[in-house]
């Protein structure tokens, strides 16, 4: 009787252990790095072509060491700012590029590309699975944070980013609360709790690929449902394509998708902003 008690329990354990890893790989983007297909679905990037006109700025942290931005400030003087977050290989050239090209395509915005690696670059998955896994959330926060003070307590706040980033520009929208004017996230894991998506004020447009094996269709319906259960304002599209397909520095680019996914985002910032 011992006995069958005793692998009772045992299996009640090792059931327990499988619900607490599916929940953590589901609720965390860096739970992903090691994963060797994860690895391969991002091929070394390419070099950028853009001829770039910002600058690192400053972003002063309350309390800890000042972080960075790649900064492309409005000609004249605007209380609209875009927040831009890298994927998981950092604050590269591509990222800077794609920085360039919303400046260029809104009208009076000041653009700040966070770097919340502190200055690491990756180029190869290794390394990139390395730094993503290395960011702390409270780091992360306080540099984000730093961005929102920048900005002023009258801004009109957007965010953008893609993989890692898709899940911190929405983290960086629910942050801002009532600044917040459009929330865009590429392929990034949202969060999964109806009390973490409260204090979001911003629409939200999410950005999805049906191949993608890790932020999945399922992933992004089921964050639909939550954001429609409390109420957020939200618009999923899904395209048939893999993941970090709208990198145009990886060879497996999708121009086609990534095109009309970006003409969808640009008269989403538009239309909010």
């Amino acid at each position: 009787m011992y006995y069958r008690l005793f692998l009772f329990v045992f299996s009640l354990a090792l059931l327990a252990g499988c619900v607490n890893t599916a929940e953590k790989s589901a609720g965390d983007m860096a739970d992903f790095a090691d994963d060797p297909e994860f690895k391969e679905a991002h091929d070394d990037p390419r070099a950028a072509e853009a001829d770039f006109s910002g600058e690192m700025i400053e972003i002063p942290v309350a309390g800890g060491e000042a972080g960075s931005a790649y900064g492309l400030m409005a000609e004249s003087e605007s209380d609209k700012y875009l927040l831009v977050i890298h994927e998981w290989w950092g604050l590269n050239d591509n990222i800077r590029e794609e920085a360039e090209r919303l400046y260029g395509e809104l009208e009076n915005i000041n653009v700040l590309a966070l770097d919340l690696y502190d200055g690491k670059v990756a180029t190869d998955p290794d390394k990139a699975g390395e730094f993503m896994q290395s960011v702390k959330e409270e780091r992360a926060r306080a540099i984000i944070e730093g961005a929102l003070a920048m900005a002023g307590p009258d801004a009109q706040i957007a965010t953008i980013g893609w993989c890692f980033g898709g899940g911190w520009s929405l983290k960086a929208s629910i942050m801002a609360g009532d600044r917040g004017q459009a929330c865009v996230m590429y392929y990034g894991m949202p969060v999964q709790k109806a009390d973490q998506l409260a204090p979001l004020e911003a629409p939200i447009l999410g950005i999805f690929a049906e191949k993608d094996g890790w932020i999945t269709p399922k992933v992004a319906n089921d964050f639909k449902s939550l954001a429609e259960a409390t109420g957020k304002s939200i618009e999923i599209r899904q395209f048939e394509a893999d993941h970090a397909f709208a990198n145009p520095s990886n060879p497996a680019y999708n121009e086609s998708a990534a095109q009309e996914a970006n003409a969808l985002v640009l008269a989403f910032l538009k239309e909010n902003m």
